[in-house]
């Protein structure tokens, strides 16, 4: 049996063993949360496996979940903002090693209620990603350019980081 799993007053941190951990963000839609605990437990299995190289993986779902990087109950951010749709792209992606993702899963992962502001952001993001060739971004399957209109797509990029 496991050890028994309390929850701080605040609701920020789960305490565990007597070993205090941060919460994961209660404001993420659940399928969303179950893709991301999913991209987490997948990483934590190649750590395991493949040892550090695989770490980069754990850190990206644990920052979507926001049990790391800036704290979810504070206001992010520019670089928190950027680091956590990063990962949650990224994490999200690796859910779906042959599909896509809509930004506005990230945004509702990201934004909570507010998810409807961050967008653009979003959308920001995956250009940026695309230029690293971390994300190819498409329409209706083929690649598009910055300043696309309409609803895109976020795919894996040919330098996707596995």
């Amino acid at each position: 049996m496991g050890a028994e799993i309390e929850t701080t007053e605040d609701g920020h941190h789960i305490v565990v063993g007597g070993r205090r951990w941060r919460a994961t963000d209660p404001a993420i839609p659940e399928t969303l949360k179950a893709q991301l605990v999913g991209a987490l437990m997948d990483a934590r299995r190649a750590v395991k496996a493949d040892g550090d190289a695989a770490r980069h993986r754990v850190q990206d779902a644990k920052v979507a979940l926001g049990e790391r990087g800036d704290p979810w109950w504070e206001e992010a951010t520019t670089e928190g903002l950027t680091t956590r749709i990063d990962s949650t792209i990224r994490a999200l992606l690796r859910r779906r090693p042959d599909g896509t993702i809509c930004p506005s899963e990230v945004s509702r992962v990201v934004g909570g209620d507010g998810w409807r502001d961050l967008m653009d952001a979003v959308r920001d993001r995956a250009w940026a990603l695309r230029d690293r060739g971390e994300v190819d971004v498409l329409q209706a399957g083929a690649p598009v350019e910055p300043g696309a209109r309409g609803p895109i797509r976020i795919g894996r990029g040919p330098q996707f980081p596995e």
